[in-house]
């Protein structure tokens, strides 16, 4: 069976808390879409804002492939001719070849939003489409509210959708506006419409009970040819259909093919693309494409998974442009760090005796606070240490933070340091904007005088984490700390009841790790220390 990938994100999903596209993101995802196989492009609603016209007069310069260009509206008003309704006017003006427009399914829409009839809403439908047909344009017509509408009132809502078919529409889309359905209703009503109309159906699901998803899959099993959806889920309220989810479902579940094999292997680029372009952040744990997706923690799992991937994942995460993760934590067993040290190019194996006091180490560690999970450099540094592969590059003896609040000025922070480097002692100081900073600028001060590389590295993002926050200012804190040089950035962690003794302890793990992947056998490389 054909299925035809209809993306609403610039429209519906536009429509989302926080979201706001300029012109520029509006195109740049338009040619990520078509470069990715989306079939239908709904790129905006001419009738509603300068941006969405100056996008459909932009859109005709892109070098589409495999995309149509849908424009978005809504039938004429009560008290309009077709001719005289500039909603319409503006579908017709934009360009686009398709018109996707919304009618009233359910009759307390009829009576309470557009106060006209039930008669004259099924004459607003039928001329509508008709309007738009004698102009040139191919109309899609979305069955606003229809699963409410049909329980509501069955016969209605079915002459609604046969008035649109009778009127040449080429697609009927039955929407779950509300996202309220259950997949049983959504299956009893496209069981109704096929027997009362001819056109092919698809469905627009939101997200408002989770279960747009589910309700599309429903949709295309009772005979859609047509899901409507978002990238990311992304839209009002709850959210419209998510079509990263929908898209390997349909691929790799129901064995047919939507964008095909290479194209769905950039599922996850594409996800990621949009969500920066939204200024958002995909949830890790987001199906198929986030970043815990096929991670695996429970020791058990991890067992099962170094002998079949297939015992705890229920695809290849390779197949959407992901990869497997076992994460390293206090519910560790041996395997996970097996397989862990060897994603970092360690060889460990059941055998090295390392192995006992590593899973130790980090049991107790994560007692104490510390999390393993996004400080991987942290983790290599440490089962390097155990196993004793790790020559220290420096030792650093005390350190003393003050921070002088002026009134009305600038807080000053002064960091002092001691840093041993082989039998030389170097006692250094260095002023900042707040303590960690002048703490990473004094060390980086101190260091330099033997490892001048480390000018290019520098902090990229700090986080800090309140354990036990329900003992106050008295509680732990986590801090995460991700270093770069430029080409790559690395993940390092500390932990205490002290905010500066935890910073220390990510900031001297950041440069460790950069010395020890850099320097280590590289004398060249190490400046006046490893020469």
């Amino acid at each position: 069976m054909r299925v035809e990938l209809y993306d609403t994100t610039l429209r519906d999903g536009s429509q989302m808390e926080g979201i706001s596209f300029s012109l520029e993101d509006k195109l740049r995802i338009t040619e990520k879409l078509d470069e990715f196989g989306i079939h239908y492009i709904e790129g905006g609603w001419p009738g509603s804002n300068p941006k969405d016209i100056e996008y459909f007069r932009a859109v005709g310069d892109l070098s589409l492939e495999n995309a149509r260009i849908a424009a978005f509206g809504s039938t004429r008003r009560p008290r309009l001719r077709p001719e005289d309704d500039l909603n319409l006017n503006a579908l017709v003006d934009s360009g686009a070849e398709i018109a996707t427009i919304f009618g009233k399914s359910w009759d307390l829409h009829v009576r309470d939003a557009l106060r006209t009839t039930l008669e004259n809403n099924l004459e607003m439908i039928a001329d509508s489409i008709e309007y738009l047909r004698e102009h040139g344009m191919r109309v899609f017509y979305d069955a606003e509210h229809f699963f409410d509408g049909l329980r509501a009132n069955e016969e209605y809502a079915l002459a609604t959708v046969k008035a649109a078919d009778e009127a040449g529409a080429e697609r009927i889309i039955l929407a779950d506006t509300n996202g309220g359905s259950l997949p049983s209703w959504i299956r009893h009503g496209f069981e109704l419409v096929k027997e009362v109309v001819k056109a092919p159906l698809g469905i627009h699901a939101h997200n408002d009970s989770e279960l747009a998803v589910a309700n599309s899959l429903t949709a295309f099993e009772a005979g859609a040819v047509q899901i409507q959806g978002t990238v990311n889920g992304m839209g009002e309220r709850c959210g419209n259909a998510n079509l990263v989810s929908i898209i390997p479902a349909l691929e790799l579940k129901y064995g047919v093919e939507a964008v095909g094999e290479e194209r769905l292997r950039r599922l996850k680029e594409l996800a990621h693309f949009v969500a920066e372009l939204a200024n958002m952040e995909i949830p890790r744990n987001q199906p198929y494409v986030g970043e815990s997706a096929f991670a695996h923690k429970g020791g058990v799992h991890v067992s099962a998974v170094l002998k079949n991937p297939e015992t705890y994942e229920h695809i290849n995460p390779e197949l959407v442009g992901n990869r497997r993760k076992v994460v390293v934590s206090e519910l560790s067993g041996r395997s996970n760090l097996i397989y862990k040290a060897r994603e970092l190019g360690i060889e460990l194996d059941e055998n090295d005796p390392a192995l006992p006091e590593v899973v130790r180490l980090i049991k107790e560690l994560e007692f104490r606070g510390y999390h393993f999970e996004a400080a991987e450099a942290s983790l290599e540094l440490l089962i390097e240490k155990v196993r004793g592969n790790y020559r220290p590059f420096f030792e650093l003896e005390r350190a003393r933070i003050i921070t002088e609040i002026l009134p009305g000025g600038s807080p000053i922070s002064e960091a002092t340091v001691v840093v041993r480097v082989g039998d030389e002692r170097v006692h250094t100081v260095a002023e900042g904007n707040g303590p960690v900073n002048a703490l990473d600028l004094a060390l980086r001060r101190a260091l330099t005088e033997f490892y001048p590389e480390l000018r290019e590295i520098e902090l990229v993002d700090y986080k800090v984490r309140v354990l036990g926050s329900e003992k106050g200012t008295a509680a732990k804190v986590r801090v995460l700390i991700r270093t770069g040089d430029g080409m790559k950035s690395w993940g390092t962690v500390g932990a205490s009841t002290n905010i500066i003794e935890a910073s220390l302890k990510a900031i001297t793990d950041g440069m460790e790790y950069w010395l020890m992947k850099e320097c280590d056998g590289n004398e060249k490389r190490c400046g006046k220390a490893g020469s």
